[in-house]
């Protein structure tokens, strides 16, 4: 049949600390291999294991997953029609969509993310390649970890007088974290505005590019998004169509000039060069930084170089902490760092990191990001 069910919770199961996922995939392999992966892990358990969507939906409110990984192409009901289904039946539910690397599919990826689902992950294109991934199954992994356990932070208390479950653990007292402290913006106004973002970040970028259009067509933007190829080659389209303007993936060797988006492709690092002529993109082909391929840090840093102080670095949703030590190399130089704050981010991670570092001169909600740079471009200097 290929559908499972656990007939009694586990001990991990029932206790109030693990994280309770369900696996759909229409492939036995993957199904068994990541079901399994989720079994051997500390703190998270296997609610269920579903052959499609329809089988997913239809034992959604019985099964009461925390984390779905939903593949995309299923027969009966694919990923993204069993989405809204399954959010309609438990709004708060993270839905990780997963899907391999093709045009299609990363369009897809991309309309699940707007459509309410958590995050995305590309499979290696055969069964082998899932099984041999080590890379994948540690990406799959901290995904279902960070994504459920922010939701489960963010689930309303129980009401008054309702007693907790036999098997509640009480969570581990977390020591307070000290104050953020913010600098000073740049005294010169910035001519260059460098973004970097991960989960979270095709939304948080629409939103942003969509409220710059002003500043867009005046200054160059160079963007990181943590993301595979194919994937970044979409991104880019959305972020044209949203900023009205011109964005592309970088091309090494292109100059990089104002009224243009720069979007960092899958697998390669993108910085900034400054040559006699003017400034170049540099695609860079080197190992992975922070556990990622664009990543964040090499964007920044170069930018530092290029431009010192006149850099505006803005770090989005994400996870993990890339941005902050090249968002450090932009404060040194002279440049200032904007953050997004805990509330409006879909994983505080990266822009967490970068606040607590005492680089940023501001952390703000997602909305009011768009209208401080357009300030800052227009001179303001606080």
């Amino acid at each position: 049949m290929g559908l499972a069910i656990p007939s009694a919770p586990s001990a991990v199961a029932t206790a109030d600390a693990a994280i309770r996922v369900m696996v759909v995939d229409d492939s036995v392999v993957v199904r068994g291999l990541v079901s399994r992966w989720i079994e051997e892990e500390p703190g998270l358990a296997l609610a269920g294991s579903m052959r499609n969507g329809r089988d997913a939906v239809d034992h959604l409110e019985r099964i009461n997953p925390d984390v779905v990984i939903l593949d995309i192409e299923m027969p009966e009901l694919d990923g993204i029609s069993a989405l809204p289904l399954m959010l309609a039946k438990k709004r708060d539910l993270v839905i990780i969509m997963a899907s391999t690397l093709t045009r299609h599919n990363a369009e897809v990826s991309l309309k699940a993310l707007s459509l309410g689902a958590a995050d995305y992950i590309s499979k290696p294109e055969t069964n082998r390649g899932v099984t041999t991934s080590a890379i994948f199954r540690r990406d799959l992994i901290e995904k279902v970890r960070e994504l459920g356990g922010r939701r489960r932070k963010r689930r309303a208390p129980a009401a008054p007088g309702t007693a907790p479950s036999p098997a509640a653990q009480p969570a581990p007292a977390r020591a307070p974290e000290p104050p953020i402290k913010l600098r000073a913006f740049a005294p010169t106004s910035p001519r260059v505005l460098v973004i970097g973002s991960s989960t979270g970040g095709p939304q948080a970028l629409t939103t942003v590019m969509s409220n710059l259009r002003g500043v867009l067509s005046r200054v160059p933007v160079l963007i990181t998004q943590h993301m595979p190829p194919t994937f970044t080659t979409i991104l880019a389209e959305h972020i044209a169509r949203a900023a009205s303007g011109k964005a592309h993936e970088g091309i090494d060797g292109e100059p990089v000039e104002a009224g243009t988006i720069y979007v960092a492709p899958g697998g390669k690092h993108m910085q900034a060069v400054k040559r006699d002529n003017g400034v170049f993109i540099a695609l860079d082909d080197g190992p992975l930084v922070n556990f990622c391929k664009p990543a964040v840090d090499p964007l920044f840093r170069s930018a530092a170089a290029v431009w010192g102080s006149a850099v505006l670095a803005v770090v989005l949703t994400g996870m993990g902490s890339d941005g902050a030590k090249g968002g450090a190399d932009i404060v040194a130089h002279g440049g200032s760092v904007i953050a997004q704050d805990e509330a409006t981010s879909v994983v505080w991670g990266m822009p967490g990191a970068a606040a607590h570092a005492g680089i940023c001169s501001a952390v703000l909600p997602l909305d009011q990001i768009a209208p401080k740079v357009a300030r800052l471009f227009s001179g303001e200097r606080s």
